[in-house]
């Protein structure tokens, strides 16, 4: 007797999910953060230049990403690296998260901006989603080479002090005037529609 045929089974990966990341500035109060939607597709790569744009950081210094025990960003060609930097374009995010609720950005080693990044959601994905879209904010990113949170610190006291000793110097420096409480939503989804997925 001839045994039915079963009918092949066959896997469906399940789709990679966007998600809505809170990303904050660790160690400044008050908090200096952005809300981003972004899809778990994105190489970390791309990623670092989503939080550079919608942070409001310009781009010149080193970064890295951890995730865990795991470090990932620009590998240099010689392996001096301690801890070894895994290649950050070879990884996406869903990837690099397997399961973790935040991670951890690393902008500009000098200064060590270090941003806390948790996971808020998961979403659906849309297939509709191009590039990545912030959805809130709140206050100004710090000057690029400001010194790091001390620096930064410094930098308040002495502008928001007008009979500070630094008053002139830190308001020359940074262009004529610095406002904490700015933050343009509008402005920061004009720099995030460069990117394209």
């Amino acid at each position: 007797m001839v045994q039915p045929r079963k009918p092949a089974v066959r896997l469906v990966k399940a789709p990679v999910p966007d998600y809505v990341l809170r990303v904050e500035l660790k160690y400044i109060k008050p908090a200096i953060w952005r809300r981003i939607i972004v899809p778990g597709s994105i190489r970390l790569g791309k990623l670092h230049v989503v939080l550079l744009l919608a942070m409001g950081w310009d781009g010149g210094h080193l970064h890295e990403f951890v995730f865990g025990e795991t470090n990932y960003g620009e590998p240099d060609d010689f392996g001096f690296q301690s801890p070894p930097m895994l290649n950050e374009a070879r990884v996406t995010l869903a990837k690099a998260l397997g399961g973790l609720k935040s991670f951890t950005y690393i902008y500009d080693y000098g200064d060590n901006w270090q941003h806390r990044i948790k996971v808020e959601k998961a979403l659906v994905p849309d297939p509709d989603m191009h590039r990545p879209l912030c959805l809130d904010g709140q206050y100004a990113c710090p000057p690029e080479d400001v010194g790091g949170v001390p620096g930064y610190a410094d930098f308040l006291e002495a502008i928001t002090d007008p009979t500070h000793v630094e008053h002139e110097h830190f308001l020359e420096w940074s262009g004529g005037s610095f406002d904490l409480a700015a933050f343009d939503l509008l402005l920061a989804n004009q720099r995030l529609s460069e990117v394209k997925f």
